[in-house]
């Protein structure tokens, strides 16, 4: 954890001791929520159906708060003498959002509050904010011209999470999808530009999570194919785009488009990466060892070999590596766990809750998927390990990092407090699209456990399974659990399974 440079002056008094636990929320959620897995999108409606809304109300403010531990109420105990900008800026930060998680600057007219103090999802501002999000944007948002495939995305993702249903939005995505695709295959940010990989993703994605026959058609898969063998390289990383550069992000986003299109493997003899003295050498060939490569010394993942460590690409890296094999097998072989858990680990900050990107970094909301969601990919692989070996398996509740700060932060900090809804980095900022997307898919990650179950998939993939976290206390009411994601593509289960069975029932081009 970054260190600070002196201690606040209004460090706020200790909260009064706490009652007897609450035992009613275990009970209600147990009654309301089901373990899921979703074997197709034939209805849609009822993925993840674990979102209960019949919790009663909580109070506007708790009425016997139950005592907030001090890691989350008061600075960090070790100060660092030697003042800088990074530790000055961290400790205007821990200053910035310690009103917020002690409740002492929230709007008891926007927000109710459990006994834990903490604050209740506004489910329907956030909810609000993304379908305006997905309209017509002020002319600011020029700049953001070729992200238009990530607005559909974080939209349409962030609403799926909330519990609604983005089918109404196929017509607008099939036809907004045929104006971004490229006869050369991939998609661009708009129509006439560049394809590009990250803006493919995007497409894919929210195709997926509209789904349909129809929608899923729009994707020129040969194209895609064509494409994607012009952008892999002879070291099994991918450019981003043609002529672009070769990153961690490339390879993630090329495993999440093959595997969910069920593209063949094969180049074509005008990729690069051909090689006519090797056949066997395809698209899917070194991706796993330049995932390898780009370990830095400090343990975590940078975006290529010998950069700096950050935590979009540790996810990138992990996703990528599940898509390639069981990932009980696949991560540790080709990642130095204990090196890359410690740096996780040491990105979740306290008394924030939150996750940095980087190496004394603040805590930014955003990174509460991309650092966040890196734990159940991991706890998976070691559970799923422990079990084939025969070892004991980690209890169903076990993590690797704290749940409880995680959530603390997200909904005391990152929710907007005025009418606009969404979600934000910190109290100081704005919310966004983006953040409104990732900080949910964190808010999923901490809120489910992921299962692998060896014969989940067919086709030799292992399957994924979700389990709600149920076991010892919650700090968050049982209506605020938000719909759980595929912890590899950030997408329903269902939506997922959709798209990858369609594909797989039509065979080749």
């Amino acid at each position: 954890m970054s260190t600070t440079t002196t201690t606040t002056s209004n460090k706020p008094s200790q909260p009064p001791s706490p009652p007897p636990p609450q035992s009613s929320q275990k009970a209600e959620e147990e009654e309301n929520i089901e373990i899921v897995s979703d074997d197709n999108d034939s209805d849609f409606s009822s993925i993840d159906s674990e979102i209960p809304f019949t919790n009663p109300p909580s109070h506007p403010f708790p009425s016997n708060p139950i005592m907030i531990d001090s890691l989350f109420t008061t600075p960090p105990p070790i100060l660092d003498p030697f003042p800088t900008q990074t530790s000055i800026l961290q400790s205007e930060t821990i200053d910035e959002v310690l009103p917020f998680l002690t409740a002492q600057s929230q709007q008891p007219d926007l927000f109710t509050y459990n006994d834990f103090g903490v604050p209740s999802l506004r489910r329907e501002a956030h909810i609000s904010f993304l379908r305006s999000s997905l309209g017509r944007l002020p002319g600011r948002f020029v700049a953001a011209d070729a992200s238009r495939p990530w607005f559909l995305y974080w939209c349409l993702s962030g609403l799926a999470m909330l519990g609604e249903d983005v089918r109404e939005y196929r017509d607008a995505v099939r036809e907004t999808a045929r104006s971004m695709q490229n006869p050369t295959g991939g998609f661009g940010g708009g129509g006439g530009q560049l394809s590009h990989l990250a803006t493919t993703y995007a497409v894919v994605l929210a195709i997926a999570l509209v789904g349909g026959e129809e929608t899923y058609e729009v994707i020129d898969r040969r194209g895609m194919w064509r494409w994607l063998g012009g952008l892999k390289q002879r070291d099994g990383g991918f450019e981003v785009c043609k002529g672009g550069e070769e990153d961690i992000r490339g390879a993630y986003c090329a495993a999440v488009i093959i595997t969910l299109l069920d593209l063949p493997l094969d180049l074509t003899p005008d990729s690069p990466a051909y090689k006519p003295d090797d056949p066997s050498f395809n698209l899917l060939t070194g991706v796993a060892d330049y995932v390898r490569r780009c370990q830095t010394y400090e343990g975590g993942i940078s975006g290529q070999p010998s950069a700096e460590a950050h935590g979009a690409y540790a996810f990138c890296a992990l996703g990528c590596l599940a898509l390639l094999g069981h990932p009980a097998k696949v991560i540790p072989e080709y990642l130095n766990l204990p090196s890359l858990l410690s740096w996780l680990s040491s990105r979740q900050y306290a008394p924030e809750g939150g996750f940095s990107g980087r190496t004394n970094k603040l805590v930014d909301g955003c990174y509460s998927h991309w650092v966040g969601a890196c734990f159940p990919l991991i706890e998976a692989a070691l559970a799923s390990s422990s079990s084939s070996s025969g070892s004991s398996q980690p209890a169903a509740n076990d993590s690797l990092f704290s749940r409880e700060g995680l959530i603390r932060y997200i909904l005391c900090c990152c929710q907007d407090q005025g009418k606009r809804g969404g979600l934000r980095d910190k109290p100081s900022k704005m919310s966004d699209a983006y953040h409104t997307c990732y900080v949910l898919s964190g808010l999923s990650a901490g809120m489910h456990q992921w299962v692998l179950d060896e014969d989940g998939e067919g086709e030799g993939e292992p399957g994924w399974m979700v389990l709600p976290y149920l076991e010892g206390e919650q700090v968050f009411e049982g209506r605020d659990r938000v719909r759980a994601v595929h912890p590899v593509y950030v997408i329903p289960q269902g939506a997922v399974r959709g798209m990858k069975g369609y594909f797989r029932g039509k065979g080749g081009f």
